[in-house]
């Protein structure tokens, strides 16, 4: 799904209005009832309903939620920041249908004043956020942050309509020891998704999303030029490959993973199974003498190449049978490890998947990254990436420095989190809607960079072995989050979800395999 900038969003809805063709207010009027629905099947009608609207569209949309929850049965109290006629025609024309409908059904909306009190919020009301949406240019001031800090100071629950107030949608917000934006504990927002979003600096704003189809017309969405998608689950599953009946192990590629040293080759056991549970015909992992029992007892599917060494990787084995090669985890930073890579970057006619160490020795090496082969995966935690490319004022400069690390060097960067990131050469970028926090923990990257390995093994691209890679990983831990929570994890839990996982996606698949399941 792509994600626009807010001058695209207004694009996006006149061109709605115009190619529907729908009214401007109709189309108000679509989103706020899909929001009131969203109200309705989450919210008890016990609760207070508290809506704060300012004077444009977003607080129009306030204005309309409030008398359609009425109209549910629910208590409300709408509230707007200024006077009528200071408001845009679409507000206008929904404070008039309030004050209209609320004649005789005792609901009001009243004008709050910069001299007066503002209304009392109990901890069990619900306080609805309609005050700026996602065209806001410059931070909130003056009597809008007042109210913004008056709701932000109690400790009712705040849901944000489209966008929390005070939030910009495109560039890093002014961060300032109390800044005038909503805390909202969920936000509605309306399709397409917001840029930041996507960022952790925001989380303590937006809080849980949730995306509401307001049916923007397709033909806008298909023709839009933009930088940034959101992957969804029906996009990941029509990347799956049909198996063919007569295929064998050869068929499927061989992966080649450089892992482990003393006191970690754990990290290399999970690898080679996360690898081998992703589909390639066979796996094949380089480790250091003192790994060959470990890994013939975990994983006796796997075949080994025995490095010299005793204790970590310094040298590196025949390249040509491989179809996909990664290295780095539990690699350690060995100086004989760091020589072996940079041979390694010398000889591999592949793009390599980079993680954990072997990310840590090119950091110190930055000179070797001229070299790496095109179409190279590095799968970095965000230490690891500070170390790489080094530090950033803000998740959006970030951003932008993994985009221009992409483009200059032709390769693939994942970098991970809530909504992990990944760039292309061409500059795009694409967040990741699986996964959850009891992902967290030991070993997780380990798997990520098995499963990706796996998949360039049978032929998938750089970019779609990222993109379902990271999507099949946080889906199976969002497998194991459902059944055993964020504490109780474990890197192993995601492999052994990977099967359901990819079950999942084939059912969701339009194409039939193997006749009906």
């Amino acid at each position: 799904m792509k994600i626009l900038p807010v001058s695209l969003i207004r694009d996006a809805d006149a061109y709605t209005i115009k190619h529907e063709p729908i009214a401007d207010i109709d189309l108000m009027e679509r989103a706020a009832e899909n929001c009131a629905l969203w109200l309705q099947e989450n919210i008890n009608k016990d609760q207070k309903l508290i809506c704060f609207c300012g004077s444009g569209n977003n607080g129009g949309d306030g204005l309309a939620i409030a008398r359609l929850m009425f109209e549910a049965g629910y208590k409300v109290e709408a509230y707007t920041l200024c006077a009528p006629e200071q408001m845009s025609g679409n507000c206008r024309i929904n404070y008039d249908r309030l004050r209209e409908y609320g004649k005789k059904r005792r609901l009001t909306c009243s004008i709050l004043q910069e001299s007066g009190k503002f209304p009392l919020i109990d901890k069990y009301d619900i306080v609805i956020d309609a005050i700026f949406g996602s065209g806001l240019t410059r931070p909130a001031e003056g009597f809008a942050a007042s109210v913004i800090h008056h709701i932000n100071s109690g400790s009712a629950d705040v849901i944000s309509i489209d966008v929390p107030s005070g939030l910009f949608c495109d560039v890093t917000t002014r961060i300032t020891p109390e800044p005038a934006v909503i805390h909202a504990t969920d936000t509605y927002t309306f399709e397409p998704p917001k840029l930041a979003f996507f960022f952790p600096e925001n989380a303590p704003f937006v809080g849980f999303w949730e995306l509401l189809d307001i049916g923007i017309h397709p033909d806008f969405i298909d023709s839009a030029n933009v930088q940034n998608f959101m992957v969804r689950e029906e996009e990941m599953a029509l990347l799956l490959r049909q198996r063919d009946k007569f295929s064998h192990k050869g068929t499927y590629g061989h992966a080649l993973i450089i892992a482990g040293s003393t006191g970690k080759m754990g990290a290399a056991v999970l690898s080679a199974q996360a690898c081998l549970r992703s589909g390639p015909g066979l796996v094949t992992v380089h480790v250091p003498k003192s790994g060959v029992n470990i890994l013939q007892t975990a994983f006796p599917e796997a075949m080994l190449t025995i490095d010299p060494a005793e204790d970590h990787f310094s040298a590196v084995p025949e390249l040509a049978a491989y179809s996909a090669i990664a290295i780095g985890p539990g690699l350690g930073m060995n100086a004989h490890s760091a020589k072996a890579l940079k041979f390694l970057i010398q000889q591999a006619k592949i793009p390599v998947i980079f993680d954990a160490d072997a990310i840590n020795i090119l950091a110190e090496n930055k000179t070797w990254l001229g070299f790496i082969p095109k179409g190279s995966i590095f799968t970095p935690h965000p230490k690891e990436f500070e170390r790489l490319v080094g530090k950033s004022s803000n998740n959006f400069d970030q951003n932008q420095m993994q985009r221009d690390f992409s483009f200059k060097h032709q390769c693939y960067v994942i970098l991970k989190g809530a909504h992990t990131a990944i760039t292309t050469p061409d500059g795009l970028c694409y967040f990741n809607t699986t996964g959850n926090p009891g992902m967290a923990t030991g070993g997780s990257g380990d798997v990520l960079t098995g499963i990706i390995a796996g998949l360039m093994a049978q032929g998938y691209s750089s970019l779609e072995s990222c993109l379902f890679g990271v999507y099949i990983h946080g889906m199976a831990g969002d497998q194991v989050h459902w059944e055993k929570g964020d504490y109780a994890l474990i890197a192993s839990d995601i492999i052994a979800n990977l099967g359901k996982s990819f079950q999942l996606l084939f059912r969701n698949n339009i194409h039939t395999i193997y006749g009906k399941f």
